[in-house]
């Protein structure tokens, strides 16, 4: 009789764990609806620039190939004027100047010694959504893919599919 009380009482904690367990979970984000490559094309706004752009998981910032990075003040804040060059499948080269405040500077550290970059907010398009990012500037120029997308940005997208590419094609509203 003993045992029977022990093994009801064991049972009777257990399953309100489970319960308590069950009622308090929370999932920390929605299920995402779609999955992406690991490259998709993506659209820099204003201008319309197709761009290819790589899911990099390894980095929590977006980083966008600028040239002629020109550092200056205005009104008193910092900002950053730089040219962003997209290349088409026929290889025609559109450039297109942007001037946007620094949000923020950071520091890279790595293998081949440390990297101060502004920090700006850009608008890009993947898939049929626009999104306001950050995007750390650098030029990428030896770099195979001009734009980097981080997991700040990730995070709003979805999955990402590593066998698959170009999933989706950019239908974005170009004003």
């Amino acid at each position: 009789m003993r045992n029977k009380m022990k093994w009801a009482l064991i049972a009777m904690i257990l399953s309100s764990v489970v319960n308590a367990a069950e009622r308090d979970f929370v999932p920390s984000a929605p299920a995402p609806s779609r999955v992406f490559g690991w490259v998709e094309k993506a659209v820099i706004l204003p201008g319309y620039l197709v761009m290819n752009a790589k899911m990099d998981t390894g980095a929590l910032t977006s980083s966008l190939d600028a040239k002629k990075l020109e550092s200056f003040t205005r009104n008193g804040k910092d900002w950053v004027r730089f040219d962003v060059e997209a290349q088409d499948d026929n290889d025609k080269v559109t450039r297109q100047s942007f001037e946007r405040e620094i949000v923020r500077e950071v520091t890279l550290r790595g293998a081949g010694g440390k990297d101060d970059r502004p920090v700006v907010m850009m608008k890009i398009c993947i898939g049929d959504q626009v999104y306001e990012e950050q995007f750390t500037l650098r030029d990428r120029g030896d770099m195979k893919y001009p734009l980097l997308i981080g997991r700040r940005t990730i995070q709003h997208l979805g999955l990402i599919d590593v066998t698959r590419q170009f999933t989706v094609e950019p239908k974005c509203p170009e004003a």
